[in-house]
């Protein structure tokens, strides 16, 4: 049963950060571009960072030279260091792959950043 736990959501001031996780299965993340998507509350859920199974990694430009994403193979392990937030990244995290058919998504991780 392939199924993903993102983690490390919360609640910051605009201006901090927070370092999300996801955990999935083997067959999932063995070989496979990896991302981020987030989902804003009325929005449509939007891919915003994609990392290749040996390392190359894309933004889309919102988010470009803020977050970087990044993986451990070994540990089936999706990683999303957000600095520098603003409130436009109020959203529900979610990790999947980047390319193919989509493994089940998980709950995702709220991320709220708020004065």
């Amino acid at each position: 049963q392939a199924r993903l736990v993102e983690s490390g959501g919360g609640l910051v001031q605009p201006g901090g950060s927070l370092r999300l996780s996801c955990v999935g299965s083997r067959d999932i993340f063995t070989f496979n571009t990896m991302a981020w998507y987030r989902q804003a509350p009325g929005k449509q859920r939007v891919q915003i960072a994609t990392i290749a199974h040996y390392g190359s990694a894309n933004y889309v430009d919102s988010v470009k030279g803020r977050f970087t994403i990044s993986r451990d193979n070994a540990n089936n392990t999706l990683f999303l260091q957000m600095n520098s937030l603003k409130p436009e990244d109020t959203a529900v995290y979610y990790c999947n792959k980047g390319l193919g058919e989509f493994a089940p998504w998980g709950q995702g991780t709220q991320v709220t950043v708020s004065s």
